[in-house]
């Protein structure tokens, strides 16, 4: 026992001298990426709180001002067609990407190549390359589902195929997919049992990685929507920003920190717990 701890407190001890040098170096890179990314961030802060006669929260509150309802109708609209196009790919993303991504790895492990392909393609083509692919698929699908939501939302399940294909495909690597579906099906599990008690509670960090990114992907689009006439948050916010930029200013902010706060829950869902045994 005691030569064990001697042995794990000398490996620390020459961890920390090997990373001593290291630290004020990347200190340095931190607080220099810090504040070229806060300063931007600052200033858009500062200058939602200008008014009249200087500083406060006029803007802010305006918000909520029963006066201007009408005024900001497009951003509140613009907010919910965005997360209903979220909902329409994350919908996508389950229904579609992970059971397609799953049976390519059991039962076809040759096209796991062509499957990155594919979903590699959105994000290698240029966003008004796109628009012009899809426009024929666009009207061909308006003809038939109407030219709700629908159509849009299905166009932004094609755009984040490729961040959450990656979440997944990193989630099914993580685990032996493989053995515990053979050792189910030995056991008489179904195909739809397996699925649903086994490989979706086994692959939830992956899955809720792959919907928080598709949420954060979608928030965050305006070529496509703009393109197509449509009206989600981004061109809502454009739109706004011609008559009272300070608005366009604070939606800006709270699309950053909502985006923000998924990326950091991201993160925490994605690492594992550690789990410390003692010798």
């Amino acid at each position: 026992m005691s030569a064990v701890k001697t042995l794990g407190s000398a490996r620390k001890v020459r961890a920390s001298h090997s990373l001593a040098p290291r630290r004020p170096f990347a200190v340095i890179v931190l607080v220099v990426f810090g504040l070229l990314f806060s300063l931007p961030l600052i200033a858009m802060v500062e200058f939602s709180l200008r008014t009249t006669t200087g500083h406060g929260l006029e803007h802010w509150t305006g918000l909520f001002d029963p006066a201007n309802e009408f005024r900001y109708r497009p951003l509140f609209g613009g907010l919910v067609e965005s997360l209903t196009l979220a909902l329409i790919a994350i919908a996508i993303v389950i229904l579609v990407l992970l059971p397609t991504t799953l049976l390519v790895r059991l039962r076809f492990p040759k096209l796991v190549r062509v499957l990155e392909f594919i979903t590699v393609i959105p994000i290698a083509i240029p966003a008004i390359a796109l628009v012009v692919g899809l426009a024929p698929v666009f009207g061909a699908s308006i003809r038939i589902l109407g030219s709700g939501t629908l159509v849009l939302g299905l166009i932004y399940g094609v755009l984040v195929l490729p961040f959450a294909a990656r979440a997944l495909d990193a989630s099914i690597r993580a685990v032996d997919v493989p053995t515990l579906v053979e050792a189910a099906r030995s056991l008489g599990a179904s195909w739809p049992r397996i699925f649903l008690r086994i490989l979706l509670p086994v692959l939830r960090r992956g899955i809720v990685a792959a919907a928080f990114i598709s949420i954060a992907v979608v928030l965050g689009e305006y070529t496509i929507a703009s393109l197509l006439n449509r009206q989600n948050l981004q061109v809502a916010i454009v739109g706004i920003s011609r008559s009272d930029p300070y608005v366009a200013v604070i939606f800006s902010l709270l699309a950053l920190a909502f985006v923000t706060a998924l990326l950091a829950v991201i993160g925490r869902i994605a690492t594992p717990k550690r789990k410390v045994f003692d010798v």
